[in-house]
């Protein structure tokens, strides 16, 4: 007994030190839930563009499915249902990353279906978390640091999935038409609900009740709770004020019987206005990113073709915006 006391107090402190460096730093936590082809690795992509692929670990719930793609064909369960994943893992996962640990994660191959073979990650200084489950118990939600719901009109997402699954993971329209009414319940009971836990709501809609506008002219709306402090909206709203227009209209209004403020871009800003709006956007922003090229945000690819949306670029920089205030208060 008395060997072991001296055991102990006599330990390397340049030991403890790091190790208690490590479980104590705090990386932040970026959340983006969705349904299926909702938007979630199109945000991702230009936000961590912005931050550099050196400085943010990426990580898809997707990949916790607990069977394979013909496994659930036999089951008759979808992977929107928490019972198909492994979300216990999932949650020690978020927690572990959050803590700035390492993780040994699973694998989910989305062209054939199949499991593959887990992989290391390590947590760098910013985590997103991307994926239909993220906040489906309280133990995850409150790892994050930003949470972010996507949540375009369902008959907008039901082609934006039509659009992905035929091209990019080989199947039929009427096939994805069937999944899609085959999922309509999870999607309802598991999926849905998760937008009452972020702290932004950002929806892509087209301007008009037609849906059949160019996708880089889609406008946005933003619900932000008040979870979320966003000192920086009515500023920069304000000084991007030009000759009576405002690109961002920022306004009080009531989410589901609760105060929000609501930010508003038309997808029809033209490129010139944008770029003014971003250069204050960045003004705000740590030194190391005042010099951003225009090209790492607003982007992304319809089949062959690379299109860049405004209203996408500055919904992203203002979730930076958003994650540099948590960094600074971590």
């Amino acid at each position: 007994m008395g060997a072991m006391g001296n055991t102990a107090s006599t330990a390397d402190p340049a030991l403890e030190t790091t190790q208690t460096d490590r479980v104590v730093k705090k990386r932040v936590l970026l959340g983006i839930v969705g349904d299926s082809a909702a938007g979630k690795t199109t945000m991702t992509r230009g936000i961590a563009n912005v931050f550099g692929d050196d400085n943010v670990t990426h990580i898809c719930t997707d990949d916790y499915h607990a069977y394979d793609r013909e496994a659930r064909k036999q089951m008759s369960i979808t992977p929107l249902n928490p019972e198909c994943n492994y979300m216990g893992i999932m949650e020690q996962h978020i927690r572990l990353l959050a803590a700035g640990e390492p993780i040994l994660k699973p694998d989910y191959n989305h062209s054939d279906g199949t499991l593959d073979a887990p992989v290391l990650v390590e947590p760098r200084e910013l985590v997103i978390v991307e994926g239909l489950l993220a906040y489906h118990s309280k133990a995850m939600r409150d790892c994050f640091d930003v949470k972010v719901y996507l949540d375009p009109p369902e008959d907008l997402r039901r082609r934006w999935k039509i659009d992905r699954d035929t091209s990019k993971r080989g199947y039929e329209v009427d096939q994805v038409n069937a999944d899609l009414q085959r999922r309509e319940p999870d999607s309802e009971a598991f999926i849905r609900p998760q937008r009452n836990w972020a702290d932004i709501i950002v929806r892509f809609h087209p301007p008009s009740a037609s849906l059949d506008v160019p996708p880089d002219q889609l406008s946005v709306r933003l619900v932000l709770r008040p979870t979320l402090a966003h000192p920086y909206l009515m500023e920069i709203a304000e000084r991007t004020r030009i000759e009576g227009l405002l690109p961002l209209r920022v306004s009080l209004a009531r989410d589901r019987g609760k105060p929000v403020d609501v930010v508003e871009i038309q997808g029809s800003i033209d490129p010139n206005l944008s770029s003014a709006v971003e250069e204050a956007v960045l003004e705000g922003m740590s030194t190391d990113l005042a010099g951003l090229d225009r090209s790492t945000v607003g982007v992304f690819r319809v089949g062959e073709d690379k299109l860049r949306s405004e209203s996408l670029a500055l919904t992203q920089l203002l979730l930076v915006v958003q994650l540099l205030s948590a960094r600074a208060n971590s």
